[in-house]
């Protein structure tokens, strides 16, 4: 039986995660609260590297630790799986290590430039483990997932799912905008093909395959709770100004978070369906309609 490491195992994706593999392997979590530790021996053959330090919406955390929990544990834990028998190492990166804002798809052959210290720590992690001489019978897969929901799931969804659930109107709806989700379940079966087979190491995008816009999403979420819909075309105009006061007064609707909301995000996961020769098994609006009805069973 193969014997998987994870990081951040106590996380949103952890707390999926190892539940799914622990039904074909061994499940072990490391901890990575005070770093990587001095001389770690790796006896696992997998290691999955899920610990970092989140996108801050409050702008809370000093970029300085961006680059220390991001990269300097990366950094340490790769260089520890090159030094024992593991032969397979997955990091979980982001689209935002690519582009924080797309115009058509996001391919993983687009020039990375990303802009917040989140995304440039989390590039340069990538860059170290991409220039890295693998030695012989080692893989790496770096997973630049988009937004990942499901089960746990903390954000924007659960803002949009108590307008549902309230039947509170939701006033977004002039823009017409499209975005790639994640479904956990999709992105557990990516891990779990990726420890089963030898696809080449690189770069990967992950994402459903369809993008959804957010009035779809808010059109699921009504569903989950069996009511209709509310849905307001106000002004652009208006509403951004509402957000500019909300992040005044820090409303629930600011800046940040309206551009979340309305963003167009597309991403394109060709290239990690056509490595592993696989076929994602929900498709992203089913995904969304899961994670509505885990909402449902806590509210």
């Amino acid at each position: 039986m193969k014997h998987i490491l994870i990081t951040g195992i106590n996380g949103f994706v952890g707390t999926n995660l190892a539940p799914f593999l622990a039904n074909q392997f061994k499940v072990e979590g490391l901890s990575l609260r005070n770093g990587v530790p001095n001389n770690l021996e790796i006896q696992a053959d997998t290691v999955i590297h899920l610990a970092g330090l989140a996108h801050d919406l409050k702008k809370s955390s000093q970029p300085d630790l961006y680059y220390t929990v991001n990269y300097e544990y990366t950094k340490a834990l790769f260089d520890a799986f090159i030094a024992s028998k593991a032969t397979c190492f997955i990091y979980i990166s982001s689209v935002k290590a690519a582009a924080d804002t797309v115009e058509g798809n996001l391919t993983e052959e687009i020039e990375p430039r990303p802009i917040t210290d989140y995304g440039k720590s989390k590039l340069k992690a990538e860059n170290y483990i991409l220039n890295y001489p693998l030695p012989e019978g080692k893989r790496f897969y770096i997973l630049r997932p988009c937004m990942i929901h499901g089960p746990g799931n903390k954000g924007n969804l659960n803002l949009l799912f108590q307008f549902a659930k309230r039947g509170i109107p939701y006033p977004l709806g002039a823009f017409n905008n499209k975005r790639s989700f994640l479904s956990i379940d999709n992105l557990n079966f990516i891990i779990e093909n990726l420890i089963k087979k030898e696809a080449p190491s690189g770069v990967y995008n992950v994402s459903d395959d369809e993008p959804l816009s957010t009035v779809e999403v808010v059109k699921i979420l009504s569903s989950a709770v069996g009511k209709q819909p509310k849905i307001w075309n106000l002004s652009t105009k208006l509403i951004k100004l509402i957000s500019k006061i909300g992040g005044i007064l820090k409303l629930p609707l600011n800046e940040e978070r309206l551009e979340k909301l309305t963003e167009n995000f597309v991403v394109d996961n060709s290239k990690i369906k056509k490595a592993l020769q696989v076929n994602l098994p929900l498709t992203a609006a089913a995904g969304m309609l899961k994670t509505a009805q885990s909402f449902t069973t806590k509210s």
